[in-house]
Protein backbone atom coordinates (compact mmCIF):
# COMPACT_ATOMS: atom_id res chain seq x y z
CA UNK A 1 0.00 0.00 0.00
CA UNK A 2 1.44 3.56 -0.91
CA UNK A 3 0.43 6.49 0.99
CA UNK A 4 1.44 9.86 0.26
CA UNK A 5 0.84 12.46 3.01
CA UNK A 6 0.34 16.39 1.62
CA UNK A 7 1.10 19.16 3.69
CA UNK A 8 1.81 22.93 3.15
CA UNK A 9 5.33 22.53 4.54
CA UNK A 10 7.58 21.41 7.65
CA UNK A 11 8.01 25.00 9.05
CA UNK A 12 7.58 24.34 13.44
CA UNK A 13 3.77 23.41 14.46
CA UNK A 14 1.47 21.53 15.68
CA UNK A 15 0.64 19.20 12.46
CA UNK A 16 3.96 19.36 11.30
CA UNK A 17 5.31 18.06 14.41
CA UNK A 18 2.83 14.80 14.03
CA UNK A 19 4.33 14.01 10.61
CA UNK A 20 8.11 14.11 12.16
CA UNK A 21 6.45 11.47 14.70
CA UNK A 22 4.10 10.01 12.48
CA UNK A 23 5.19 8.82 9.53
CA UNK A 24 8.18 6.86 10.21
CA UNK A 25 5.74 4.73 12.61
CA UNK A 26 3.30 3.85 9.70
CA UNK A 27 6.39 2.83 7.44
CA UNK A 28 7.58 0.66 10.62
CA UNK A 29 3.90 -1.20 11.07
CA UNK A 30 3.57 -3.48 8.07
CA UNK A 31 4.49 -3.41 4.70
CA UNK A 32 3.89 0.28 3.26
CA UNK A 33 5.20 2.69 1.09
CA UNK A 34 4.81 6.26 3.25
CA UNK A 35 5.94 9.42 2.02
CA UNK A 36 5.19 13.10 1.97
CA UNK A 37 4.98 15.59 -0.65
CA UNK A 38 5.36 19.33 0.68
CA UNK A 39 3.95 22.68 -0.89
CA UNK A 40 7.08 24.94 0.31
CA UNK A 41 9.92 22.16 0.97
CA UNK A 42 11.87 25.44 2.60
CA UNK A 43 14.63 23.56 4.84
CA UNK A 44 13.43 23.37 8.41
CA UNK A 45 14.69 21.41 11.20
CA UNK A 46 11.58 18.99 11.19
CA UNK A 47 12.07 18.34 7.26
CA UNK A 48 15.59 17.41 8.50
CA UNK A 49 14.48 15.15 11.01
CA UNK A 50 12.43 13.09 8.71
CA UNK A 51 15.36 12.86 6.09
CA UNK A 52 17.20 11.22 8.62
CA UNK A 53 14.40 9.08 9.61
CA UNK A 54 14.64 7.69 6.06
CA UNK A 55 11.24 9.04 5.12
CA UNK A 56 11.02 10.27 1.06
CA UNK A 57 10.24 14.01 0.89
CA UNK A 58 9.07 15.92 -2.44
CA UNK A 59 8.39 19.43 -2.83
CA UNK A 60 6.22 21.20 -5.24
CA UNK A 61 8.79 24.39 -4.45
CA UNK A 62 11.29 25.89 -2.85
CA UNK A 63 11.22 29.27 -0.88
CA UNK A 64 13.66 30.32 1.35
CA UNK A 65 12.36 33.56 2.02
CA UNK A 66 9.92 33.62 5.15
CA UNK A 67 8.09 36.92 4.31
CA UNK A 68 4.83 36.48 5.10
CA UNK A 69 3.39 37.18 1.54
CA UNK A 70 6.08 34.41 -0.42
CA UNK A 71 5.08 32.05 2.33
CA UNK A 72 1.08 32.37 2.04
CA UNK A 73 1.85 32.05 -1.94
CA UNK A 74 3.67 29.01 -1.69
CA UNK A 75 1.13 27.42 -0.23
CA UNK A 76 -1.88 28.88 -2.51
CA UNK A 77 -0.11 28.80 -5.81
CA UNK A 78 -2.73 27.43 -8.21
CA UNK A 79 -0.20 25.76 -10.23
CA UNK A 80 0.49 23.76 -7.61
CA UNK A 81 -2.94 21.80 -9.05
CA UNK A 82 -0.94 20.80 -12.30
CA UNK A 83 2.57 19.64 -10.38
CA UNK A 84 0.37 17.10 -8.40
CA UNK A 85 -0.88 15.20 -11.46
CA UNK A 86 2.14 13.20 -11.27
CA UNK A 87 1.60 12.41 -7.51
CA UNK A 88 -2.08 11.37 -7.72
CA UNK A 89 -1.50 8.43 -10.44
CA UNK A 90 1.32 6.82 -8.03
CA UNK A 91 -0.17 6.19 -5.23
CA UNK A 92 -3.01 4.13 -3.45
CA UNK A 93 -4.34 6.75 -0.79
CA UNK A 94 -3.19 10.56 -0.17
CA UNK A 95 -3.86 12.15 2.66
CA UNK A 96 -3.82 15.67 3.35
CA UNK A 97 -3.29 18.09 5.96
CA UNK A 98 -4.00 22.01 6.25
CA UNK A 99 -6.70 23.97 4.07
CA UNK A 100 -4.74 24.63 0.49
CA UNK A 101 -3.76 20.43 0.66
CA UNK A 102 -7.08 19.57 0.92
CA UNK A 103 -8.98 21.87 -1.76
CA UNK A 104 -5.76 21.35 -4.12
CA UNK A 105 -5.58 17.34 -3.82
CA UNK A 106 -9.54 16.48 -4.44
CA UNK A 107 -9.30 19.41 -7.21
CA UNK A 108 -6.73 18.03 -9.12
CA UNK A 109 -7.57 14.27 -8.61
CA UNK A 110 -11.22 15.27 -10.07
CA UNK A 111 -9.47 17.04 -13.12
CA UNK A 112 -7.42 14.01 -13.82
CA UNK A 113 -9.56 11.46 -13.19
CA UNK A 114 -7.59 9.21 -10.51
CA UNK A 115 -8.82 6.88 -8.62
CA UNK A 116 -6.90 7.88 -5.90
CA UNK A 117 -9.11 6.75 -2.20
CA UNK A 118 -8.71 10.77 -0.50
CA UNK A 119 -8.16 11.31 3.51
CA UNK A 120 -7.61 13.90 5.52
CA UNK A 121 -7.67 15.36 8.90
CA UNK A 122 -9.55 18.20 10.25
CA UNK A 123 -6.65 19.54 12.98
CA UNK A 124 -8.66 22.57 14.09
CA UNK A 125 -13.01 23.26 15.14
CA UNK A 126 -12.16 26.60 12.90
CA UNK A 127 -10.54 28.08 10.64
CA UNK A 128 -10.83 31.94 8.75
CA UNK A 129 -12.90 30.21 5.96
CA UNK A 130 -15.34 29.22 8.38
CA UNK A 131 -16.87 32.50 8.49
CA UNK A 132 -17.04 33.28 4.97
CA UNK A 133 -20.56 32.33 4.02
CA UNK A 134 -20.22 31.74 0.24
CA UNK A 135 -17.20 29.53 0.95
CA UNK A 136 -19.64 27.13 2.53
CA UNK A 137 -20.26 25.60 -1.03
CA UNK A 138 -16.78 25.18 -1.65
CA UNK A 139 -15.96 22.94 1.44
CA UNK A 140 -19.25 21.00 0.93
CA UNK A 141 -17.75 20.38 -2.50
CA UNK A 142 -14.59 19.26 -1.30
CA UNK A 143 -15.04 17.32 1.82
CA UNK A 144 -17.62 14.91 -0.79
CA UNK A 145 -14.73 14.16 -2.12
CA UNK A 146 -13.17 12.20 0.32
CA UNK A 147 -13.51 8.82 1.07
CA UNK A 148 -12.59 9.31 4.65
CA UNK A 149 -12.38 12.30 6.95
CA UNK A 150 -10.34 12.12 10.43
CA UNK A 151 -10.88 14.64 13.18
CA UNK A 152 -9.05 15.03 16.16
CA UNK A 153 -11.89 14.92 18.94
CA UNK A 154 -15.66 15.31 19.30
CA UNK A 155 -15.22 19.18 19.10
CA UNK A 156 -13.49 18.93 15.86
CA UNK A 157 -16.30 16.67 14.38
CA UNK A 158 -19.59 18.69 15.43
CA UNK A 159 -18.12 21.82 14.25
CA UNK A 160 -16.82 20.26 11.36
CA UNK A 161 -20.39 18.97 10.81
CA UNK A 162 -21.96 21.99 11.92
CA UNK A 163 -20.72 23.67 9.11
CA UNK A 164 -20.91 21.64 6.17
CA UNK A 165 -24.70 20.36 7.24
CA UNK A 166 -23.35 17.03 6.33
CA UNK A 167 -26.44 14.70 5.93
CA UNK A 168 -24.52 11.41 6.94
CA UNK A 169 -21.17 11.22 9.12
CA UNK A 170 -20.55 7.51 7.88
CA UNK A 171 -17.19 8.47 6.82
CA UNK A 172 -16.10 11.07 9.46
CA UNK A 173 -13.79 9.50 12.27
CA UNK A 174 -12.56 10.38 15.30
CA UNK A 175 -8.67 9.64 15.88
CA UNK A 176 -7.09 11.78 18.55
CA UNK A 177 -3.58 13.12 18.34
CA UNK A 178 -0.54 11.69 19.49
CA UNK A 179 2.58 12.34 21.31
CA UNK A 180 6.02 10.42 21.39
CA UNK A 181 5.84 9.86 24.99
CA UNK A 182 8.85 8.55 25.93
CA UNK A 183 10.77 11.57 24.03
CA UNK A 184 8.77 13.86 26.72
CA UNK A 185 8.99 11.96 29.80
CA UNK A 186 11.28 13.21 32.48
CA UNK A 187 11.85 12.51 35.99
CA UNK A 188 8.86 14.58 38.27
CA UNK A 189 10.45 17.79 39.95
CA UNK A 190 11.50 18.42 43.65
CA UNK A 191 10.45 21.72 43.75
CA UNK A 192 10.84 21.61 48.06
CA UNK A 193 13.46 23.88 47.85
CA UNK A 194 12.90 25.76 44.65
CA UNK A 195 12.54 29.67 45.74
CA UNK A 196 12.43 31.13 41.92
CA UNK A 197 9.67 29.36 39.52
CA UNK A 198 9.64 29.20 35.78
CA UNK A 199 6.37 29.08 33.88
CA UNK A 200 6.20 28.00 30.37
CA UNK A 201 3.50 28.34 27.84
CA UNK A 202 4.53 26.64 24.23
CA UNK A 203 1.82 27.22 21.48
CA UNK A 204 2.21 29.40 18.08
CA UNK A 205 1.06 33.08 18.97
CA UNK A 206 -2.44 32.28 16.83
CA UNK A 207 -5.49 33.94 17.59
CA UNK A 208 -6.75 30.66 19.45
CA UNK A 209 -4.44 31.26 22.12
CA UNK A 210 -5.16 33.12 25.09
CA UNK A 211 -1.47 34.52 25.96
CA UNK A 212 -2.99 37.91 27.28
CA UNK A 213 -4.54 36.22 30.56
CA UNK A 214 -1.68 34.28 31.21
CA UNK A 215 0.15 37.84 31.02
CA UNK A 216 -2.42 39.24 33.13
CA UNK A 217 -2.18 36.34 35.67
CA UNK A 218 2.26 37.14 35.94
CA UNK A 219 1.42 40.55 36.81
CA UNK A 220 -0.55 39.20 39.58
CA UNK A 221 2.30 36.97 40.44
CA UNK A 222 5.48 37.74 42.87
CA UNK A 223 8.62 38.86 41.43
CA UNK A 224 10.66 35.04 41.89
CA UNK A 225 7.99 33.74 39.16
CA UNK A 226 9.28 34.12 35.33
CA UNK A 227 7.54 32.91 32.45
CA UNK A 228 9.07 32.15 28.80
CA UNK A 229 6.65 31.79 25.62
CA UNK A 230 8.03 29.42 22.75
CA UNK A 231 6.27 29.19 19.42
CA UNK A 232 6.26 30.28 16.41
CA UNK A 233 5.80 33.88 15.80
CA UNK A 234 3.43 36.26 14.12
CA UNK A 235 4.53 40.03 14.05
CA UNK A 236 1.74 42.20 15.31
CA UNK A 237 0.25 39.14 17.42
CA UNK A 238 4.26 39.04 19.32
CA UNK A 239 3.99 43.37 19.02
CA UNK A 240 0.74 43.10 21.15
CA UNK A 241 1.83 40.94 24.17
CA UNK A 242 5.05 42.48 24.48
CA UNK A 243 3.02 45.94 24.93
CA UNK A 244 0.92 44.10 27.36
CA UNK A 245 4.16 42.75 29.63
CA UNK A 246 5.62 46.91 29.78
CA UNK A 247 1.91 47.98 30.70
CA UNK A 248 2.22 45.72 33.87
CA UNK A 249 6.16 46.29 34.28
CA UNK A 250 7.00 42.58 33.78
CA UNK A 251 9.03 42.93 30.81
CA UNK A 252 12.01 41.66 32.43
CA UNK A 253 10.31 38.54 33.78
CA UNK A 254 8.47 37.50 30.46
CA UNK A 255 10.66 35.88 27.65
CA UNK A 256 9.66 35.29 24.15
CA UNK A 257 11.63 32.07 22.85
CA UNK A 258 10.45 32.31 19.59
CA UNK A 259 9.73 29.18 17.74
CA UNK A 260 11.63 26.10 18.91
CA UNK A 261 12.65 22.50 18.55
CA UNK A 262 13.84 21.72 21.23
CA UNK A 263 10.52 21.43 23.28
CA UNK A 264 11.05 18.74 25.86
CA UNK A 265 14.24 20.42 26.86
CA UNK A 266 12.21 23.73 27.29
CA UNK A 267 9.59 21.40 29.63
CA UNK A 268 12.22 19.69 31.67
CA UNK A 269 13.38 23.70 32.89
CA UNK A 270 9.79 24.31 33.64
CA UNK A 271 8.23 23.90 37.06
CA UNK A 272 4.65 24.77 35.51
CA UNK A 273 3.57 24.69 32.28
CA UNK A 274 0.54 26.75 30.99
CA UNK A 275 -1.84 26.43 28.13
CA UNK A 276 -3.88 29.24 27.68
CA UNK A 277 -6.55 29.42 24.85
CA UNK A 278 -9.61 30.51 23.69
CA UNK A 279 -10.47 27.41 22.16
CA UNK A 280 -9.13 24.00 21.34
CA UNK A 281 -9.46 21.34 18.79
CA UNK A 282 -7.71 18.83 20.98
CA UNK A 283 -4.44 20.12 22.48
CA UNK A 284 -1.23 18.47 21.19
CA UNK A 285 0.95 20.49 23.63
CA UNK A 286 -0.87 19.79 26.59
CA UNK A 287 0.20 16.11 25.87
CA UNK A 288 3.59 16.66 25.59
CA UNK A 289 3.44 19.31 28.56
CA UNK A 290 1.44 16.16 30.66
CA UNK A 291 4.37 13.82 29.11
CA UNK A 292 6.68 15.53 30.76
CA UNK A 293 6.59 15.04 34.17
CA UNK A 294 5.37 18.67 35.25
CA UNK A 295 1.59 19.66 36.29
CA UNK A 296 -0.09 21.11 33.61
CA UNK A 297 -2.83 24.31 33.89
CA UNK A 298 -4.64 24.83 31.53
CA UNK A 299 -7.85 26.75 30.08
CA UNK A 300 -11.19 25.09 30.61
CA UNK A 301 -12.67 25.27 27.15
CA UNK A 302 -13.64 22.32 24.85
CA UNK A 303 -10.72 19.96 23.39
CA UNK A 304 -8.85 21.06 26.59
CA UNK A 305 -11.39 19.56 29.08
CA UNK A 306 -11.54 16.50 27.74
CA UNK A 307 -7.61 16.04 27.47
CA UNK A 308 -6.45 17.51 30.52
CA UNK A 309 -9.43 16.83 32.58
CA UNK A 310 -9.00 14.27 35.74
CA UNK A 311 -5.10 14.69 35.48
CA UNK A 312 -4.43 18.17 35.16
CA UNK A 313 -5.66 21.57 36.28
CA UNK A 314 -8.18 23.59 34.36
CA UNK A 315 -8.70 27.18 35.02
CA UNK A 316 -12.10 29.27 33.83
CA UNK A 317 -11.39 30.67 30.34
CA UNK A 318 -10.26 33.89 30.47
CA UNK A 319 -9.56 34.51 34.72
CA UNK A 320 -6.43 35.55 35.26
CA UNK A 321 -7.03 35.57 38.96
CA UNK A 322 -7.82 32.09 39.33
CA UNK A 323 -5.02 31.22 37.05
CA UNK A 324 -2.56 33.23 39.29
CA UNK A 325 -3.59 31.13 42.32
CA UNK A 326 -3.77 28.07 40.95
CA UNK A 327 0.08 28.46 39.70
CA UNK A 328 0.76 30.11 42.79
CA UNK A 329 -0.49 26.96 45.06
CA UNK A 330 1.09 24.15 43.24
CA UNK A 331 4.51 25.89 43.00
CA UNK A 332 3.93 26.38 47.30
CA UNK A 333 2.83 23.35 47.70
CA UNK A 334 5.16 20.20 47.09
CA UNK A 335 2.90 17.24 47.43
CA UNK A 336 0.17 18.49 45.30
CA UNK A 337 2.67 19.62 42.84
CA UNK A 338 3.68 15.36 42.38
CA UNK A 339 0.40 14.59 42.95
CA UNK A 340 -0.91 16.62 39.92
CA UNK A 341 2.25 15.73 38.08
CA UNK A 342 1.95 11.98 38.15
CA UNK A 343 -1.68 12.22 37.03
CA UNK A 344 -0.64 13.82 34.02
CA UNK A 345 2.36 11.83 33.11
CA UNK A 346 -0.02 8.57 33.63
CA UNK A 347 -3.03 10.19 31.76
CA UNK A 348 -0.38 11.10 28.55
CA UNK A 349 0.00 7.31 27.80
CA UNK A 350 -3.39 7.58 26.40
CA UNK A 351 -2.34 9.56 23.63
CA UNK A 352 1.08 7.51 23.03
CA UNK A 353 1.56 8.12 18.89
CA UNK A 354 1.74 4.28 18.28
CA UNK A 355 -1.93 4.12 19.17
CA UNK A 356 -2.06 6.97 17.11
CA UNK A 357 -0.78 5.24 14.14
CA UNK A 358 -2.29 1.85 14.59
CA UNK A 359 -5.67 3.52 14.13
CA UNK A 360 -4.67 5.34 11.12
CA UNK A 361 -3.18 2.10 9.53
CA UNK A 362 -6.25 0.38 10.27
CA UNK A 363 -8.43 3.04 8.63
CA UNK A 364 -5.39 2.90 5.32
CA UNK A 365 -6.48 -0.55 5.48
CA UNK A 366 -10.17 -0.21 5.11
CA UNK A 367 -10.33 2.26 2.85
CA UNK A 368 -7.49 0.50 0.74
CA UNK A 369 -9.51 -2.86 0.27
CA UNK A 370 -12.44 -0.31 -0.46
CA UNK A 371 -10.55 1.07 -3.12
CA UNK A 372 -9.75 -2.45 -4.56
CA UNK A 373 -13.33 -4.15 -4.50
CA UNK A 374 -14.23 -0.70 -6.81
CA UNK A 375 -11.72 -1.86 -9.26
Amino acid sequence: MKVLHVITSLEIGGAERLMVDLLPRLRGNGDNDIEILLFNGIDTPFKNSLITKGIKIYELSHSKDYKKIHRYWSAYDPTHIFRLKKYIQKYDIIHTHNTACQFYVPIAATFYKSSVKLVTTEHSINNRRRSIGWFKRFDQWMYNKYNAIICISDQAKNALINHVRRNTANNIIIINNGVDVNRFAKPIADISSRKDYMISMIAAFRKEKDHESLLRAMSRLPKNYRLQLAGRDFDERVAGLKKICREYGIEDRVVFLGPRSDVPELLEKSDVVVLSSHWEAFGLAAVEAMASGRPLIASDVGGLRDVVGGAGVLFPHGDDKALAEKIQYLCEHPDEYREVAERCQEKAKQYDISVMAEKYLELYKKVYEENQKDN
